[in-house]
């Protein structure tokens, strides 16, 4: 039999559970795989989630480790460390479309609502940790504030209801993958714990009475000349910071 030591996590960039095997055959092996462990929550934080197992099989193969459990079926091997790290730090940042995501299986949305929503998740966190949610930038348009990615995504729905998530049935479901991709990123805890409070006071206003709050007197959005759809504006951070007091509720 063949001892297998191995490293699992998930990437949410591929879509699927992501492992390191290693073939353990003797003690200095051990401190090997210790300090591999180590580096990995060096590089992708002390949170990062990471887990290990050791079991043995026939042979060498991930193939025999398959059929030794089950649970290891539909794994992605990745066969260096390097690029495990990569692949995990990739997925420790989100975006604005991952916040998205998380509103769609909650509530009904059009684009506009949608965009004010995520926009203020970011600027609540933003104000009350002093970091960034998520790393898009936000542009001030005609009707407010624009997340980039989630705008790409879903402008072709204009002033319909998005449909992606709009299912009742399925939107527990559909809750379960995008709060564990947030609960994945860098302080993901934290960032969930923010963002339920958001979704708690703005949830279930309207879009026109979330662009009323957005075009208050001394709102970013406000203190940020107004961009047409091809002269992206940035809101910058520390107007953000500084003036979002005069948008909320």
């Amino acid at each position: 039999m063949i001892t297998h030591f191995i490293f699992m996590s998930s990437s949410y960039s591929l879509g699927t559970r992501i492992a390191l095997d290693f073939i353990v055959e003797e003690a200095s092996v051990q401190e090997e795989l210790k300090t591999d462990l180590d580096t990995i929550i060096k590089r992708c934080g002390r949170d990062v989630s990471i887990s290990t197992h050791m079991i043995q099989a026939e042979d060498e193969t991930w193939e025999s480790v398959c059929r030794a459990d089950h649970f290891f079926k539909d794994i992605k091997v990745i066969k260096t460390l390097e690029e495990f790290i990569k692949l995990i730090q990739k997925d420790r940042k989100l975006e604005g479309i991952d916040i998205a995501k998380y509103i769609l299986s909650k509530f009904t949305c059009t684009q506009l609502k949608l965009q004010k929503l995520v926009y203020f998740c970011f600027a609540d966190y933003l104000c009350e940790t002093g970091k960034e949610l998520f790393t898009d930038k936000i542009y001030a348009f005609k009707y407010g504030p624009v997340v980039d990615s989630v705008y790409k995504r879903y402008k072709e729905y204009g002033y319909k209801p998005i449909e992606e998530e709009l299912d009742i049935d399925s939107r527990n479901i559909a809750e379960m993958p995008a709060k564990s991709r947030i609960l994945f990123a860098i302080d993901g805890t934290e960032k969930i714990l923010c963002i339920e409070k958001t979704l708690e006071k703005y949830g279930n206003m309207t879009a026109s009475q979330l662009v009323e709050l957005t075009h208050k007197q001394d709102s970013p959005w406000n203190k940020t000349p107004q961009s047409e759809e091809l002269a992206y504006i940035p809101i910058e951070l520390e107007i953000i910071k500084k003036y979002h007091q005069f948008e909320t509720i």
